[in-house]
């Protein structure tokens, strides 16, 4: 029975790989251009799905149907736009017929994936003879059309040598993209020069001069655990998915995201740098009724607000990231404010919401007078989450022996053995080729002036970075969700953390420690950083995107670095840590010390000091909600069971 079940599964899953590849669903506008490059005639499909495929000559064709009559394009020469690729937005120009596609409104991860697939094969194709008109004449052929086959290894060779023959370059086969460069997402946050075209972000890979040789396209790299909550969640349930530290909770939230479509999801989290890493905003304000604090009626009416009013309206699908701390009657207050702008009675409103977080970690930040609620002690939370799942293959760390120790402090448990292991750190010796340990604080002030004393106590020359922002009078929004700041002091010998994932597969991953060794180029140097991982790298501004009020988007261009003598708890979340020392002494709220704690790879790479077991607890609330998850695990299993949700579906 097993083997006939993975059998199954792996027939599946190939299917919905070559489906990825072959086809998306979007809104497509097909326009006719006239030599000056004016659209003389327009159709607008909004739901169309697009195919790639082969006709009866083998040629590549491009399908657009709208359900009825399709529309077949050959790809002889064609120029593509991916500017805004992350965004579902692409656009392909069919020369010399002068005709353009508009494609919009595709989930991101899929629209990358099919633009890849096109563009490897559209550079193979080049090296069999063209069609004449003669040939389609007399040919007798019936018309047909295959879907394209899945990318192999020798379309990949075929296309390198093919630009190489282009270029007068020498192909290089079977070397991949680097990880920076190697989906349109990415590169479109990377520095271009002003004059690069908004094409330059996919199609750069092809130019053997920037990238000398593409790479098969990258697969999404779900655990089973994950497939089977994004499957639930693409069936239209309305999902809570939790996990403790490291089990991959954030990776599959940006898999959730590129999975929807662009124009009705909406990605909000509880704090601004959790939102910027997810691509949105923070959901007060996405909500626009400020704190919260108002009257219903009152905030009902700011959320009526033309530009606000929208954003209920047509939001579908709603993901809220760090849960935990979000406010309970703050959560209260935005279902009802969600029936009553969007004007119907189901639970929030009919929007879908997508729930992520681990209640066990940070709490609600609340006066001290006041009592803190959870999300899921609203009165509306049963009523609007349908289904909750959990990740338990923690991936951070790999030493079993710290993973149990971690799953012991996330349940205020500090035992005998848990106090024993983590006195013994003390001792650590965790400083290695100048990079020293980074301090976790509970306070920010105590973050400042830590990096600030320690900056300036270097011999050497200040080198200051300014962030080019795209909107200068809104820098203090920027400042509040981009991970980096408007202003980076450096000298040589300054403790640094990568604050992006820049190349994963050589260790420049968010929260990478280095050291500053020297600073390279003329006019403005930039700081030459050595890694904890090996890696010796120039360090150039990187580009964030951040989606303001209005759905505006606002941009940061800046190192991709913060000082790392010490780093706050709070803006620690999300991070893994090579070499981390903790001062405990200072904790102040429930979850706290597990929070630093797990930010650790091993115990090998961490120091508590000051270690007090009265440090470690976990608010009896949380205990009991998730203690009462864990005596309904049998229907949860059931949950789980990816047969199950293929039934549902």
């Amino acid at each position: 029975m097993r083997g006939s079940i993975a059998k199954i599964c792996k027939y599946r899953k190939m299917n919905v790989t070559n489906h990825l590849s072959a086809e998306i669903q979007s809104s497509v506008t097909i326009e006719y251009l006239n030599s000056s490059g004016q659209a003389m005639k327009r159709k607008v499909i909004r739901n169309a799905f697009t195919s790639l495929g082969r006709n009866e000559f083998r040629e590549l064709v491009l399908k657009v149907s709208d359900g009825k009559l399709p529309q077949n394009f050959i790809l002889k020469q064609i120029q593509i736009f991916t500017r805004f690729i992350r965004d579902g937005k692409s656009s392909i120009v069919l020369q010399p017929e002068n005709i353009q596609l508009l494609i919009s409104n595709c989930p991101s991860d899929q629209l990358k994936h099919f633009m890849k697939t096109l563009m490897i094969k559209h550079e193979a194709a080049k090296s069999k003879k063209p069609v004449n008109e003669r040939m389609r004449l007399l040919s007798g052929l019936p018309r047909m059309f295959e879907t394209i086959s899945p990318v192999q290894k020798k379309d990949v060779e075929q296309a390198n040598e093919m630009r190489a023959k282009v270029n007068n370059q020498t192909p290089l086969k079977g070397k991949g993209l680097s990880n920076r460069g190697g989906n349109g997402a990415n590169r479109c946050q990377q520095k271009r020069p002003r004059t690069e075209s908004s094409e330059n972000s996919l199609i750069s890979e092809l130019r053997p001069s920037k990238k000398p040789a593409l790479s098969m396209p990258r697969q999404l790299q779900l655990s089973t655990e994950q497939s089977t909550i994004l499957s639930t969640i693409l069936s239209g349930r309305n999902v809570f998915f939790t996990g403790s530290a490291g089990t991959g909770k954030s990776y599959l939230l940006k898999r959730i995201v590129g999975a929807l479509p662009p124009k009705s999801t909406y990605a909000t989290a509880s704090t601004g740098v959790a939102a910027c890493h997810i691509g949105g905003t923070t959901l007060h304000a996405f909500a626009g009724i400020g704190s919260g604090k108002a009257p219903l009626e009152q905030c009902i009416e700011l959320a009526k607000r033309p530009g606000v009013r929208q954003h209920w309206i047509s939001c579908r699908h709603l993901i809220i990231d760090e849960i935990s701390m979000v406010e309970g009657e703050f959560f209260d207050k935005l279902e009802a404010v969600a029936r009553a702008v969007r004007g119907k009675d189901e639970p929030f409103g009919g929007i879908q919401l997508i729930v992520c977080g681990d209640f066990l970690q940070l709490p609600p930040v609340t006066q001290a007078s006041s009592q803190t609620k959870f999300c899921f002690q609203a009165k509306s939370w049963r009523r609007c989450i349908h289904l909750t799942m959990e990740l338990t293959a923690v991936r951070r760390q790999t030493d079993k022996r710290f993973i149990s120790l971690l799953q012991a402090i996330r349940l205020g448990r500090c035992t005998e053995e848990v106090t024993r292991q983590l006195l013994l750190t003390v001792n650590n010796k965790i400083e290695r080729d100048g990079i020293l340990a980074t301090r976790l604080c509970t306070h920010k002030d105590d973050v400042d002036l830590t990096n600030d004393r320690r900056l300036q106590q270097l011999p050497g020359e200040m080198q200051q970075y300014d962030a080019l922002d795209s909107d200068p009078m809104l820098v203090k929004t920027v400042n509040a969700q981009c991970p980096v700041g408007e202003k980076i002091l450096l000298k040589k010998g300054a403790q640094v953390m990568l604050t992006k994932n820049l190349d994963v597969a050589r260790g420049l991953v968010n929260g990478a420690r280095g050291v500053v060794v020297g600073f390279d180029g003329a006019g403005k140097p930039l700081p030459k950083v050595r890694f904890l991982c090996g890696v010796t790298e120039v360090m150039k501004p990187e580009r964030w995107v951040i989606k303001a009020n209005g759905g505006v988007f606002l941009s940061r261009q800046q190192l991709p670095l913060k000082l790392a003598w010490a780093i706050s708890i709070h803006k620690s979340q999300g991070m893994t840590l090579d070499c981390v020392e903790i001062s405990l002494s200072r904790v102040f709220e429930s979850g706290q010390a597990y929070v630093a704690l797990s930010r650790a790879r091993n115990l090998e790479g961490l120091r508590v000091m000051d270690f007090d077991p009265k440090a470690v607890n976990a608010n009896p609330y949380v205990l009991q909600f998730y203690a009462r998850l864990k005596k309904e695990r049998a229907l949860y299993q059931t949950s789980l069971d990816p047969f199950v949700v293929d039934k549902e579906n």
